[in-house]
């Protein structure tokens, strides 16, 4: 059985030059979350350390002052 070569994702947001997420874009982080609420992996996203960091803080900042819900119903 031969396995195909698997190409790296890119940082969405090394390319876009992102410096600052902001965790009022909303739009940005109901992208990043699963249906339940979870936070997506950077192997899903695809994006670096860096950037899933500062992400995982925007969610979770956002959640804090309700403009996501921590779990969906």
């Amino acid at each position: 059985m031969k396995k195909g070569f698997i190409r790296k994702k890119k940082c969405k947001f090394c390319m876009d030059k992102v410096e600052h997420i902001d965790y009022k874009d909303v739009n940005l982080l109901r992208k990043m979350v699963t249906e339940k609420g979870k936070i997506l992996p950077s192997r899903l996203t695809g994006a670096c350390a860096r950037h899933q960091k500062r992400l995982a803080m925007a969610i979770k900042r956002a959640r804090t002052i309700a403009l996501i819900p921590f779990v969906s119903e």
